[in-house]
C-alpha cells in the first residue's frame, strides 16, 4: 500500500460560541475564539489517499486531478469565508472547530475519490494545533 498526500491552503474566519452559555462561560471555554467580531486562521490542509500504483502510470491518483477535487469541493468554498455563516456543508448547529472541519472535509471529498481510497484528512489551524481524521 502506498500513501500520497496533497497539501492545500485556505484562509477563513470563525467564531466558537455556545448560544446557551453566558458570555463568561464562552470566554472561559473558548477564549479568544469566542470573539464576537470573529477571528481568522491561515489553514493548511493535507489530504492523504492510499492505494496501489497503476501499472501504466505509476500513480495512485493523478495529483492534478486530486488537487482539482480538493480545490473544487473544499478550498474554493472555504477560502476567505466565514465558516459559521457562508459554508453550506457546515450545519448551523455544528461548531466550525478544527476537529469538526476535518470530518466535514472528509465527507465532502470521499465520494469523489476514484481508483484509490481516502486515508486521512489533516488540518492545521495554527503551527501548534491540528486535527486528523481517518474516516472512523
Amino acid at each position: 500500500m502506498v500513501y500520497l498526500t496533497r497539501r492545500e491552503t485556505f484562509n477563513a474566519a470563525h467564531r466558537l460560541y455556545n448560544d446557551y452559555w453566558s458570555e463568561e462561560q464562552n470566554n472561559e471555554v473558548f477564549g479568544k475564539c469566542a470573539n464576537q467580531n470573529w477571528h481568522g486562521h491561515n489553514y493548511i490542509l493535507f489530504v492523504t489517499v492510499k492505494g496501489h500504483p497503476n501499472k501504466d502510470t505509476g500513480f495512485i491518483i493523478n495529483v492534478k486531478h486530486l488537487s482539482k477535487l480538493i480545490k473544487d469541493h473544499i478550498v474554493d468554498i472555504l477560502d476567505h469565508s466565514n465558516l459559521n455563516m457562508d459554508v453550506s456543508f457546515i450545519p448551523k448547529d455544528i461548531h466550525p472547530s478544527t476537529e469538526n472541519l476535518v470530518k466535514l472535509i472528509w465527507q465532502q471529498l470521499e465520494p469523489h475519490i476514484d481508483g484509490c481510497k481516502l486515508h486521512a484528512v489533516k488540518l492545521y489551524e495554527t503551527d501548534n494545533i491540528y486535527a486528523e481524521y481517518f474516516g472512523e
